[in-house]
């Protein structure tokens, strides 16, 4: 199972439509969940309810800035070796104000996809083709490049 946790709700009808096909290609391969939390004004606010949908034995990939950088076949190979393991992947999407420090601290792998700043609904996009990329590589399945 994969997990993608991530703070508010898309507006825009073509990043929704964007990311329900991502989800759809990548469901081909691996069950994956949207969990769509409520923007909060406090970040302990929202690692509390962050932390209601984070299993026990999760492997936890918080997408931060200050994280590791990785090239997609990197990534694959990471996503395959937690399977080996790990029944759940989470990948946790911040709010603009970041992540709470506890979050951090129960991460098992920091990830950054650049120094920029995207928009939250842009980057669920991107976040999950990279994740549909990586199932594609596993299989050696014509797409990458």
């Amino acid at each position: 199972m994969i997990k993608i946790i991530c703070l508010g709700k898309l507006k825009e009808k073509y990043l929704t439509e964007l990311t329900e096909d991502y989800i759809k290609r990548i469901n081909k391969y691996h069950k994956i969940e949207l969990i769509e939390l409520k923007d909060e004004e406090n970040l302990e606010n929202e690692a509390r309810n962050i932390m209601k949908y984070i299993g026990n034995k999760d492997y936890v990939i918080t997408l931060e800035i200050e994280g590791n950088s990785l090239t997609s076949e990197e990534l694959a190979k990471m996503i395959d070796n937690t399977f080996i393991t790990n029944s759940a992947i989470t990948f946790i999407i911040g709010s603009s104000e970041g992540l709470h420090e506890s979050i951090k601290k129960r991460s098992s792998y920091a990830l950054s996809f650049s120094k920029f700043t995207f928009p939250h609904g842009l980057f669920r996009g991107i976040l999950l083709e990279q994740i549909y990329r990586a199932f594609k590589i596993i299989n050696n399945e014509r797409y990458h490049k």
